[in-house]
């Protein structure tokens, strides 16, 4: 018989993205998703499929799936500062109750639960780069707090149902990932300035752009999770590209790539904003044989061919547009 997987948030980026790579590798795929932040776009071209399922369901609600279920992808959440920001109490009970009855159907099925952490959990890090045994420099109260403490909450609540119930866990530590199904307009600094090149627009850079990230495509980190979901290991793992570039050679690139002419201007640093992110990938080298393969200029290039793809009103759609929630 084919496995069985729940996958979370299936709608939305990285959960579509995971959709698609376990009906490649044979599974039959139930993709759970509210669509607060996800796109059935994302998904269609599966629909057709018998090895697909969709509910449309939000997951702090009680979670019931017919007949045996092998593994749990908990991929639902918002997941930038624009979601967080405009749905702040979502994304805390996605985090928490949403976890919980996720943790509570895989220990009734016997199903692997992996969960979707994030670099967020070390915060505004003072240790570089980040390593899985860095317990973070979090403010539980600042605006990225919200997201912050889910991710934090949802690590203990899940390595608690392993130590208590015996569930056999997984966690994943995702690093900044961009690619093809990314909104374009979600606040986050990469599609920001492809958007804001495609409209004609100043490129905005907060603070004086000196601050860094790591940034990792889709396909690389989508092999990352699915090595760690079939390794038995239930410590946290980085999953990221330790290539660190700063946002203002960041935009330059994105300029230089799109032959975009307007200037960079730059706005005050949000509060909280990490001024470094950069992933130590020991362990996925060691116990998962993995490590990034594409190149940040071949991945660029993938990505600005996708949202060039989208509508023009895609491209001037406001932040606000895509939230069916208030």
């Amino acid at each position: 018989m084919k496995k069985r997987i729940l996958i979370t948030g299936g709608a939305g980026f990285l959960g579509s993205h995971l959709c698609d790579r376990f009906i490649n590798e044979g599974y039959e795929v139930i993709a759970m998703d509210n669509l607060i932040t996800g796109d059935l776009r994302n998904i269609e071209h599966l629909f057709p499929l018998k090895e697909f399922t969709y509910y449309n369901h939000d997951i702090t609600k009680f979670i019931h799936i017919p007949g045996k279920l092998d593994y749990i992808l908990h991929f639902a959440s918002p997941a930038s500062p624009i979601d967080y920001l405009k749905i702040p109490i979502q994304t805390l009970k996605v985090g928490a109750m949403g976890t919980h009855n996720c943790l509570g159907l895989a220990k009734a099925k016997g199903a692997t639960m992996l969960i979707a952490s994030t670099s967020e959990v070390y915060g505004d890090p003072l240790v570089h780069p980040q390593t899985e045994e860095y317990w973070g420099n979090v403010n539980p109260i600042g605006p990225r707090g919200v997201y912050d403490e889910a991710k934090r909450y949802m690590e203990s609540i899940t390595m608690a149902y392993h130590t208590y119930h015996n569930v056999d866990i997984r966690i994943v530590r995702i690093f900044n990932t961009y690619g093809p199904r990314m909104r374009l307009n979600d606040g986050r600094a990469l599609p920001a300035f492809f958007g804001q090149a495609l409209r004609g627009e100043d490129i905005v850079l907060f603070g004086d752009g000196s601050q860094t990230r790591s940034f990792c495509y889709v396909d690389d980190l989508i092999e990352g999770i699915y090595r760690l979901l079939l390794s038995g290991y239930t410590l946290p793992v980085n999953i990221g590209n330790p290539s660190e570039i700063s946002l203002r050679d960041l935009s330059e690139e994105i300029l230089d790539l799109t032959g975009h002419t307007g200037k960079i201007t730059y706005k005050p640093l949000p509060k909280d904003d990490p001024k470094q992110r950069q992933p130590d990938i020991t362990k996925a080298r060691t116990l998962l044989n993995w490590e990034p393969k594409v190149s940040r200029e071949e991945g660029l290039q993938r990505t600005y061919e996708y949202f060039r793809s989208l509508p023009p009103e895609e491209w001037v759609k406001s932040p606000k547009e895509f939230y069916s929630v208030k």
